[in-house]
């Protein structure tokens, strides 16, 4: 029995002692770890958004999470760590507030909690989604040779096809191409551009190189 206490019991005594005040020094750090609060500033998803809808707010605001936990937790916390959730599933087209509570935070940490969220509520419109087929409008800017004015000038594709909500396509007539500098040309010339609408929330369906051919003529005598 003593050979047994001095092999289990007694043997490596320090070692034993030394990860006993380890663990308590553990321990202690884990149970008085103070409590905190940080701010985060989180971007807001949206889901189950109906096939046929889109939002049409320009502006998305992000929330503000005031959080409270652990001081050892919120020091790891990044605004990625957690996140703003709203369903859509069910709205119709209009304008929408919905309520952004503690409720829809998702992805947070054990013994973390939430103080306050802001806004507490979020103002949307919504709109039907549509398509529409446009011109597209070159833009050819420069200083031509001596004796030359500028001549014809051609676009393919000469119409493209945008998507966006239903209220925004209406404003718009025509996309226009990014600046084509036909400085000093002579004759005719292809050139490769894009083109863009003003609106940040209608997109080109397919988005595809835009060609601008740009011919210049003679000008007549006493013509500018």
């Amino acid at each position: 029995m003593i050979q047994w206490l001095r092999k289990h019991v007694f043997g490596h005594l320090r070692l034993k002692m030394l990860s006993l005040l380890i663990a308590l020094a553990l321990w202690y750090a884990v149970a008085h770890d103070q409590p905190a609060e940080i701010a985060l500033s989180v971007p807001i998803e949206f889901y189950n958004t109906p096939e046929h809808l889109e939002i049409s707010s320009e502006r998305i605001q992000r929330a503000e999470v005031r959080v409270q936990g652990p001081a050892r937790i919120l020091r790891e916390m990044t605004n990625a760590d957690i996140d703003a959730v709203i369903d859509l599933q069910g709205a119709r087209v209009g304008q929408h507030t919905f309520d952004l509570t503690p409720k829809q935070i998702r992805h947070l940490p054990h013994n973390v909690q939430i103080l306050q969220v802001v806004p507490s509520q979020l103002r949307l419109d919504l709109d039907r989604s549509a398509s529409k087929v446009v011109d597209v409008t070159p833009r050819v800017i420069g200083s031509f040779a001596a004796g030359y004015r500028l001549g014809d000038v051609e676009v393919t594709p000469s119409k493209i096809t945008i998507v966006g909500p239903q209220s925004r396509l209406n404003n718009i007539e025509s996309a226009i191409t990014d600046p084509v500098d036909a400085t000093g040309l002579v004759g005719r010339a292809t050139f490769t551009t894009q083109a863009y609408v003003g609106d940040p929330l209608v997109q080109l369906m397919n988005p595809e190189p835009i060609h601008v051919t740009v011919s210049t003529t003679k000008t007549k005598p006493g013509e500018k």
